[in-house]
């Protein structure tokens, strides 16, 4: 039972009566379980309950191997089309020199090639808290050194506690 991902086929339906479709698509009506079991034998194909919470339950005459294989095959499909996206995150500090805030741009431009977000994090340590404007600044910063159009501000920069961030996505994967 639990090999058929939740599907009840031939023996395992347990009412009295269902709405048959047989093999060729075509609505047969409403059939008692004994008689659609007795077909489905005749043409060496299977009883499978295709929508167990209608009224009578939807049945139809396949082959449930088949079946499943088609099922497991247009899942795969639907996975393949889907592209994950990671939030990346590139922290720093409001004290950064020119030549690591232009590597740690850098990085932030690579991600969202990749087709990434990206968070960038300054946090704020002891004093530093009592100038925010250098977090801003830092940031406006990262902005400037980033491809113009390659990226949209999806958050815009704020405090969260001791660290003030903002959220880049993508332009150029969308």
């Amino acid at each position: 039972m639990a090999d058929n991902k939740g599907l009840r086929i031939n023996e395992q339906i347990r009412v009295r009566e269902i709405r048959l479709i047989d093999d060729k698509g075509e609505q047969k009506g409403i059939v008692p379980i004994i008689e659609a079991l007795k077909m489905a034998k005749e043409r060496e194909l299977d009883l499978v309950e295709v929508s167990p919470t209608a009224n009578p339950p939807v049945c139809k005459i396949l082959d449930f191997g088949k079946y499943r294989f088609e099922q497991e095959k247009r899942l795969r499909e639907s996975k393949k089309n889907q592209k994950v996206l990671k939030l990346k995150e590139v922290r720093m500090q409001p004290k950064i020199g020119p030549g690591d805030l232009d590597t740690k741009a850098k990085h932030v431009q690579e991600f969202l090639n990749e087709g990434n977000k990206v968070k960038v994090t300054i946090r704020f340590r002891g004093r530093e808290l009592a100038h925010t404007e250098l977090g801003f600044d830092v940031l406006k910063e990262v902005q400037k050194r980033l491809t113009e159009g390659t990226y949209a501000i999806e958050k815009a920069p704020a405090m969260e506690g001791r660290f003030m961030s903002m959220t880049l996505g993508s332009k150029a994967k969308n």
